[in-house]
């Protein structure tokens, strides 16, 4: 998905109307290549071609993924990657913050993009199939009173509901 830029403004010339308006985007404090980018650099780390094509991959993902979809996304493109550089460079997105893990179940970790996005609850089906992302502008408000009521600043929330079918 790209995102269209308009032409800059020209005395006597508006901006073209026909042009696609760029979609609003979640407010983030600092860009996720230099989140990154410093998460890399405590560890005594670069920031090579393979973690840039990684992290990328993931932020074109929407909702949950699985590292197997990452590692055959990256390689769908061409470009050469390991899978334990695939997953290493997961765990590093993880102590970043970029992504968190989703518990499905013991045998596959889920991840989900959660730097600069609104927190996405999910309702987990135990019996198979998607994750399902649900709002819930209630436990926000909830969140934002008892973090309050702690003098703190909430940075963000997860919840999981495993359910089936009844």
């Amino acid at each position: 998905m790209g995102l269209g830029y308009r032409k800059r403004a020209r005395p006597g010339r508006p901006y073209d109307a026909l042009m696609p308006a760029v979609p609003e985007l979640p407010a983030i404090i600092e860009p996720l290549c230099a989140v990154f980018r410093k998460k890399l650099k405590s560890e005594g780390l670069k920031y090579t071609p393979e973690r840039a094509q990684v992290l990328d991959t993931i932020l074109r993902f929407e909702g949950v993924f699985e590292a197997e979809r990452v590692i055959d996304e990256v390689k769908g493109t061409g470009f050469r990657v390991s899978k334990a550089t695939v997953y290493r460079t997961i765990k590093l997105l993880q102590e970043a913050g970029i992504i968190q893990r989703v518990l499905f179940d013991e045998e596959q970790s889920h991840y989900q993009v959660v730097y600069g996005h609104t927190p996405q609850d999910l309702v987990i089906p135990l019996d198979g199939g998607e994750a399902i992302p649900v709002e819930i502008p209630e436990l926000i408000e909830l969140r934002e009173k008892v973090c309050k009521r702690l003098g703190l600043v909430a940075k963000g929330h997860r919840l999981h509901v495993f359910a089936v079918k009844g």
